[in-house]
C-alpha cells in the first residue's frame, strides 16, 4: 500500500501522515462506538471505496491503534476494535477536532445518528482532569444502541466488566443538552446506578442533569 508523507521532522506532520488521510478519523470515530464489522464500517461511511477502507484498516492495525478479533458463534464474525493504544490516543484527538467543528454544524437533521449523540452529548464533555483514581465501566444507551466504555486514571478505555452506571436517552436530547444547554430535555435523560457512581459520571462528562 502506498502512503503519502509530508517528510517533515515535526510531530504534527507525523500525526497527519496517518490521521490526515481521507476517512481515517471517521473510521476511528466509528470504532469509538464499539467493535464493528467491516460491513458495518462500510455502511456507516457512504462514499468510501471498499479498497480504500481495507487499506485504511490495514494501516491502522499496523500502527497498533486498531486490532482484528474473531467473535465466536453465534456471531462468528471478524470485528475491528480500538486497541489500548487506540483508546489512549484517539479520543483526545477526536474530542479536540469535534469541539472545533461543533460551532460549524448545520441545523440538525430530522434524525440524528446515535453515534453523533454519543460523541456530542457524552464524549465531548469528558474532562480527564477530574479522573483522580476512578476506574469503572459505564453504558450509554442512545435510541436503543448501547455504547460500553470505561475510565481509568489514564483516560478513557474499553469496557472490562459490568457497567456501574447506565444512561438512557435520545440522540437529539443529548445533543441539545450539549449544544444549547436546553433545560427541558434533562428530565428525559435517565440515569441508573448508585448515586456516587452516577455523580462521578455526570461530573466526568460534563452532563448537567439533576439526580433524583
Amino acid at each position: 500500500m502506498s502512503t503519502r508523507s509530508y517528510n517533515q521532522y515535526c510531530p504534527l506532520a507525523q500525526a497527519l501522515d496517518l490521521l490526515g488521510e481521507r476517512w481515517t478519523l471517521l473510521i476511528l470515530r466509528e470504532l469509538l462506538g464499539g467493535p464493528r464489522r467491516y460491513g458495518d464500517l462500510r455502511d456507516a461511511l457512504p462514499g468510501v471505496a471498499t479498497n480504500l477502507l481495507s487499506d485504511r484498516l490495514r494501516r491502522l492495525v499496523a500502527e497498533g491503534l486498531v486490532e482484528q478479533v474473531d467473535v465466536p458463534p453465534p456471531v462468528a464474525r471478524t470485528m475491528y476494535r480500538l486497541t489500548d493504544a487506540g483508546w489512549e490516543h484517539v479520543p483526545p484527538v477526536v474530542q479536540v477536532l469535534a469541539r472545533f467543528g461543533l460551532d460549524r454544524l448545520p441545523p440538525a437533521p430530522a434524525e440524528i445518528p446515535a453515534l453523533s449523540g454519543f460523541l456530542i452529548g457524552v464524549l465531548l464533555g469528558f474532562d480527564g482532569r477530574r479522573l483522580g483514581q476512578v476506574d469503572e465501566d459505564y453504558r450509554v444507551v442512545i435510541d436503543g444502541r448501547s455504547f460500553d466504555f470505561g475510565v481509568h486514571p489514564g483516560g478513557l478505555r474499553a469496557a472490562h466488566g459490568e457497567p456501574v452506571v447506565e444512561i438512557r436517552g435520545r440522540a437529539r436530547d443529548l445533543v441539545e443538552r450539549r449544544v444549547s444547554a436546553a433545560a427541558d430535555v434533562a428530565s428525559r435523560i435517565e440515569i441508573q446506578g448508585a448515586a456516587g457512581a452516577a455523580a462521578r459520571f455526570l461530573s466526568l462528562f460534563g452532563l448537567d442533569v439533576t439526580l433524583e
